[in-house]
């Protein structure tokens, strides 16, 4: 029996979106309730995002044709993402908070909008997918929601440190590409499906295009996260 088709921009795909968005909105509201409700929430979503990888390499391994070593490493993004994020939501260390939220945001939300399968509902492999997206925009936006997550000051520290981290994993994945023959982080090609990469120069030029982007996207996230300054008390004369 062939394995079901996925098909972007479908009704399967916006009723995979909904059904996302509603899903963070309870994570956040059971979040924000406090408590051992709060306990319960964050212990769960860090087990999801910590353990989906291991999920994935079961759901692939039911797909019907032969499945590539990208999929059996965790070098993808978001499959490092996933691991910050359930350590972030465990220990609340700040660089994985760091690496989560920015990368969460600016990169994993890509993958729900353009997303790089061709694998349809009810086969493992696509809940698998989604799940593991979903968890880490969901766990981004939990760190500061709930959690009160800040970004360090002065605010462009913050946006610059994940930047730098995002070009570690651009030079460890052309490592790997080289090796392995594998198309991490996209920097081998662009993907089959449509994507944001469509639009930007041939490869390697939409590289550059992308870490501009991706520098840009930081600032605009740090906007929101600042830490506030303290007012200053007033004192009775």
């Amino acid at each position: 029996m062939p394995d079901p088709v996925f098909t972007p921009f479908s009704a399967q795909h916006g009723a995979t979106v909904v059904a996302g968005i509603s899903g963070i909105a309870l994570l956040l509201w059971l979040g924000r309730r406090g408590g051992k409700c709060e306990r319960i929430t964050r212990t769960c979503l860090a087990f999801v995002n910590l353990g989906i990888f291991g999920f994935s390499q079961w759901a692939w391994s039911q797909v019907q044709r032969e499945v590539g070593i990208d999929n059996a490493v965790p070098l993808h993004l978001c499959d490092l993402a996933a691991f910050f994020a359930g350590f972030a939501l465990i220990t609340g260390h700040r660089t994985c908070a760091l690496l989560t939220y920015f990368w969460g945001l600016a990169g994993t939300i890509q993958g729900i909008l353009t997303p790089a399968t061709d694998i349809g509902f009810p086969h493992p492999a696509y809940f698998s997918f989604f799940i593991h997206h979903f968890a880490v925009i969901a766990a981004a936006i939990y760190l500061p929601v709930v959690m009160k997550w800040r970004i360090e000051t002065p605010f462009w520290r913050s946006p610059l440190k994940a930047f730098g981290w995002v070009n570690v994993y651009v030079i460890v994945a052309i490592i790997a590409n080289k090796l392995l023959g594998t198309n991490y982080g996209f920097l081998a090609g662009k993907p089959d499906n449509p994507s944001v990469l469509d639009h930007l120069p041939p490869h390697p030029g939409y590289i550059i295009w992308l870490e501009l982007i991706a520098l840009a996207l930081f600032f605009l996230l740090a906007l929101p996260v600042r830490s506030r300054p303290s007012k200053p008390q007033s004192t009775s004369t």
